[in-house]
């Protein structure tokens, strides 16, 4: 009688309750785990439908749309993903040839830059020589320019 009691009270609720924490918690961590958001998504039209034929009322035909979108969403989104890559392939496009045009337009400009030419030295005596207005200039002078004056 000891041995069945002892069972009856202390083996099977032990055992209720291991098997009670591996179903709740342990294969609910593993399952909310495996659940990712593609699998929400795709439930929601099963939900929409399960509402509907449970309560007997019409569903407006958006929300039918809405199920039927989200039931192909890995068509949709290749679709999406193809749309996406193609714009991103044209912006590429079109910054190589920028990039190609303003590096021709940057070798043009320095190709048309006048280069410094430091072999040709200036005549000596070009400081003693008189201007066309007939005065030489002398650093003790005021600079006018732009009717400014400066000293």
């Amino acid at each position: 009688m000891k041995s069945w009691w002892r069972k009856l009270t202390y083996e099977i609720p032990l055992q209720l309750s291991d098997t009670l924490w591996d179903v709740l918690v342990v294969q609910f961590a593993a399952w909310l785990d495996r659940l990712t958001l593609r699998r929400i998504i795709a439930f929601i039209p099963v939900l929409v439908l399960v509402l509907a034929y449970a309560h007997s009322i019409p569903i407006p035909p958006e929300l039918m749309l809405i199920g039927d979108v989200l039931a192909y969403i890995d068509i949709f989104s290749v679709i999406l993903l193809l749309g996406l890559l193609s714009r991103a392939a044209t912006i590429i496009f079109v910054m190589k040839q920028t990039i190609g045009h303003a590096t021709e337009l940057a070798k043009y400009m320095l190709g048309r830059l006048p280069r410094l030419d430091f072999r040709h030295r200036r005549e000596t005596g070009g400081r003693d020589r008189k201007r066309l207005s007939g005065h030489t200039r002398d650093d003790d002078e005021c600079a006018i320019a732009c009717s400014l004056a400066w000293a």
